[in-house]
């Protein structure tokens, strides 16, 4: 099936599967990751407490880990809760946030690639060259990163983890099982509203719980954002800002087709 119409047929099954989605996610946008599973489709659960998480997973479809505040216990739940989803079958996946800023996220982030082997990595520039062992610019956990060697980047680390890796930026790369694409959708404001690169990926936790394929998950994911992000700043007034625009990227989200993404999405 062509891409165009796998990731249309992803779109679909979320809404009408309704997935659950176990995150174990950092403070500052875990109620954007819940609202905007929601507004795809699917439905959220964060049960990060080390005494429950790794039976929750057992109910949930695909789960998604986030370091975005980072604690060594944190870590450890992650670690115990991606490996009883690797015995059960439900697929991971990695946000890697701010790796490359200390030494402590880089090393978490490897702790937890290799412990747990994601079915996905998504990352800005900054994080996934960290990952890949390249060093990269970031300031906070924001990239500060060249982004023009993303494709081979992404690539090397896809084939060297044996997982799909989705690198978020200007332009969006997916890359995983010889296969590759560039994302071209997407507003600059996007850039401007905390936590849409936690939200991406919680997207992304949503088509994997489908049964869709890693990669094909992970492109349906980041043109659901990137279309939602074009639409949400299309139907602005002149007078709104930032707020007016992240109600509606989740609107926009909420409402997305088959069909709408069909016509929108830039892959390439």
């Amino acid at each position: 099936m062509e891409l165009l119409h796998e990731i249309a047929a992803t779109l679909a099954a979320v809404k009408a599967k309704n997935p659950l989605i176990h995150h174990l996610t950092n403070y500052v946008t875990a109620n954007d990751s819940a609202n905007i599973t929601l507004a795809f489709g699917a439905s959220p659960v964060m049960a990060g407490d080390p005494g429950e998480a790794t039976d929750m997973v057992a109910k949930a479809a695909a789960l998604v880990l986030n370091i975005g505040t980072l604690s060594a216990a944190a870590v450890d739940t992650m670690i115990a809760t991606g490996i009883r989803a690797g015995e059960l079958g439900v697929p991971v996946i990695l946000d890697p946030v701010g790796a490359g800023a200390t030494p402590a996220r880089t090393a978490a982030a490897g702790r937890i690639i290799r412990a747990t082997r994601p079915a996905v990595v998504r990352g800005n520039a900054a994080e996934i060259k960290t990952v890949a062992g390249l060093s990269a610019a970031i300031r906070g956990v924001d990239s500060a990163a060249d982004e023009t060697d993303g494709e081979a980047v992404a690539a090397g680390l896809a084939n060297r983890l044996g997982c799909v890796v989705a690198l978020t930026g200007q332009t969006d790369i997916v890359a995983g099982g010889g296969r590759l694409c560039r994302i071209a959708n997407g507003h600059p404001w996007l850039a401007r509203v905390t936590g849409t690169g936690c939200m991406a990926t919680s997207l992304i936790g949503c088509c994997l719980g489908t049964g869709a394929d890693p990669y094909v998950s992970a492109v349906t994911g980041l043109a659901v954002m990137g279309v939602a992000g074009d639409l949400a700043h299309r139907s602005l007034r002149p007078e709104d800002g930032i707020g007016a625009f992240r109600v509606r990227l989740f609107d926009a989200v909420f409402n997305l087709t088959p069909e709408l993404l069909l016509r929108y999405a830039k892959i390439g």
